[in-house]
């Protein structure tokens, strides 16, 4: 079934390949220390840095090993390069970093500790001039958020049938502005293919600039909403939850509206009433299984330094929520074909703005 194949927790595909093999047995205890710095934003953002820590977290569970999480002062690389230092000083040198404004500082850290491992999801590691080098201690990993950001367009235009939707974004970054890109392709393609009357205006498109201005977030969905949006796709984490905040504060005051979550599964950050939520669907990223995998690499003497991993649907590393109410079982039958086409290749989501390829 379409929802438990897309989120069902075992290791992706492409991973996989990786990690072939019977593996070790890492026993209840590990002497692996895995630290995290965050990006922008607190741990429990409810998006990127929550995902990334969850995954290393359940790692702690499974398999044993030691986690710390350090916040920067700011979000400059000094910032960063100050706490990995902190973090490989106190034995963590095992450290993951969600985003791509650690770019710059694990170019310099894969080089400065030689003796540790680096995990960049989202970025790749350069001196500011974008000449990309993924050291043998480190690993790059990418995601094909148009892809994901697709299935939440068709899964958005399908349940609602008609109406406006909007978009906010955080940061105007290749991530975010794919997330943007796909999802307006799957509400065209719903349009064009399943009979649906969803408008996206470009006025309703906005980047807020930022991924931890809560208050920005609540301004801008109510803008949208005044202006009669009907759900709001949120790719901005902070930004996102002031919209979530927003929509809840409507919908218990008698309006109808949603939020499309982004990165995890927000449905739990959208409830306002018993187990009533405002969000519609998320469009997922398996930022979490990311983090576990590569830890789990790395005791496993299968750590792919040196590589940049991509991951799509078609190792099953992007996808819509397993479970959601919001969603009918027709919507649910529409998106499970949609996303059997994405894998074997039938639809192609454009990474860039524009129509499907093909």
């Amino acid at each position: 079934m379409f929802k438990k194949v897309l989120v069902m927790a075992f290791s992706l595909m492409l991973v996989v390949a990786l990690l072939a093999g019977c593996g070790t047995d890492t026993g209840n205890k590990s002497d692996l220390q895995v630290g995290m710095v965050t990006d922008a934003g607190t741990i429990d953002d409810k998006s990127f840095n929550q995902g990334t820590w969850e995954g290393v977290k359940l790692a702690e569970k499974d398999l044993g090993v030691s986690t710390k999480y350090l916040k920067p002062a700011g979000t400059t690389e000094a910032d960063y390069l100050k706490e990995i230092g902190n973090l490989y000083d106190a034995g963590y040198k095992f450290i993951v970093t969600p985003g791509f404004k650690f770019e710059t500082a694990i170019f310099q850290a894969q080089t400065k500790y030689e003796d540790a491992k680096f995990v960049l999801i989202d970025g790749s590691p350069h001196s500011g001039d974008y000449n990309n080098v993924v050291e043998e201690n480190t690993v790059s990993i990418f995601f094909a958020e148009h892809e994901s950001g697709f299935l939440a367009g068709v899964a958005t235009a399908v349940e609602l049938q008609e109406g406006e939707v909007g978009f906010i974004g955080g940061m105007e970054i290749p991530p975010v502005q794919k997330f943007n890109w796909g999802f307006q392709q799957g509400i065209k393609y719903a349009n064009e293919n399943h009979g649906t009357n969803i408008e996206i205006k470009a006025e309703n498109v906005v980047y807020q600039g930022s991924f931890d201005n809560v208050a920005a977030g609540q301004q801008l969905a109510a803008a949208q909403f005044d202006k009669g949006v009907d759900a709001i796709f949120c790719a901005a984490g902070g930004v996102g939850v002031g919209a979530i905040n927003e929509a809840k504060a409507r919908v218990e005051s008698g309006e109808n509206v949603w939020i499309i979550g982004v990165d995890v599964d927000q449905y739990a950050d959208g409830i306002y009433e018993g187990e009533k939520s405002v969000i519609l669907t998320s469009a997922m990223k398996r930022i979490d299984q990311a983090a576990y995998d590569m830890i789990k690499a790395e005791l496993d003497g299968k750590f792919p330094g040196g590589q940049t991993l991509n991951f799509d649907a078609k190792n099953n590393g992007v996808g819509i929520p397993e479970k959601n109410p919001n969603l009918s079982d027709d919507t649910e039958k529409v998106v499970s074909d949609v996303f059997t086409k994405l894998k074997s290749g039938d639809i192609t989501v454009s990474a860039e703005q524009g129509d499907l390829i093909k």
